[in-house]
């Protein structure tokens, strides 16, 4: 009985989620109506990223850190940074917010989804205006808890530019890293066996991306990270890199897999489904879980 009514409360909760969704479909005011939380989450998540990575740069880059001082090995810097940054991503995808929004965080991964026809299009676009606010409030928070050491030309708001390869080899780089984030969450996140651990994958991938890629592009994979640090750095010059190298590097990524895999195999647009939080996504995740179930009885 107790599992009858469990399957009853997962299948109404799924049916008035769908019709919001439905709605949503049409009107941008039942999207925000139904979907708000999420574009909250959305938002406050990357501006904890914002403040995670302005205060790990100025612990690790300003010239007046004890922690500076005490690593003059640069390369050694970027490892800790790619650590910290890749924990906190971890942390944000595994937070109940991020599981319950899917944590995006990056608008280049919200339309990609959207081209995979997992998110609707208000959904898209609000969970991208939220990612570009949210980032940017993150920066400006930075600013009121480190003051001018934040602005410091060595800290420079945690920006992302292009290193002295160029911007030539900066896009190249952007694109490739972006192309192998998707290409992880894709077939990670779509595997039966290995869904779950999309959030540590992902944390890794960030955490190598900023010890190995970092001096050519400064890692970002996202315009909204960018664009956050841009503003009070006033770093226009570049900026174009940002907002079409990782998108394309991306979508690349969901155009080999549907050409591998097919659209049937995209099941969801979140990092992390394993739980009980909502889905406001043309989600099948059902699916993938009754494989979960189906090899978990044959073993």
């Amino acid at each position: 009985m107790h599992m009858i009514a469990t399957i009853d409360a997962t299948e109404s909760r799924t049916s008035s989620v769908a019709l919001a969704g439905a709605q949503a479909d049409l009107d941008p005011m039942a999207a925000l109506k139904h979907h708000w939380p999420e574009y909250l989450i959305e938002a406050a998540c990357l501006g904890l990223f914002m403040v995670s990575a302005c205060s790990f740069t100025v612990l690790l880059q300003h010239p007046e850190s004890a922690l500076r001082q005490s690593l003059p090995n640069e390369f050694g810097r970027r490892v800790l940074t790619g650590v910290a940054m890749g924990l906190t991503a971890i942390a944000l995808i595994y937070s109940p917010w991020g599981k319950q929004s899917g944590a995006h965080l990056n608008p280049s991964l919200t339309l990609t989804f959207f081209r995979l026809g997992k998110i609707r299009p208000w959904d898209a676009a609000f969970y991208v205006l939220s990612q570009f606010i949210g980032g940017i409030l993150g920066v400006f928070l930075s600013e009121l808890i480190w003051g001018s050491a934040v602005a410091h030309k060595s800290v420079r708001y945690a920006a992302t530019v292009p290193g002295n390869s160029g911007t030539g080899v900066a896009f190249v780089a952007e694109l490739v890293i972006s192309f192998l984030m998707m290409t992880m969450v894709l077939n990670v996140s779509n595997s039966a066996r290995i869904a779950r651990f999309t959030g540590i994958f992902a944390g890794a991938l960030v955490a190598t991306f900023i010890t190995l890629e970092s001096p050519f592009s400064g890692m970002s994979m996202s315009p909204a990270r960018t664009l956050a640090s841009a503003l009070p750095g006033r770093a226009f010059n570049t900026l174009w890199l940002y907002f079409t190298a990782p998108p394309i590097g991306m979508l690349l990524a969901a155009e080999v897999y549907l050409r591998l895999r097919g659209k049937h195999a995209v099941f969801c647009a979140k990092m992390h489904h394993d739980n009980d939080k909502r889905c406001i996504f043309r989600c099948n995740y059902q699916a993938l879980k009754q494989q979960i179930s189906l090899k978990e009885t044959m073993l």
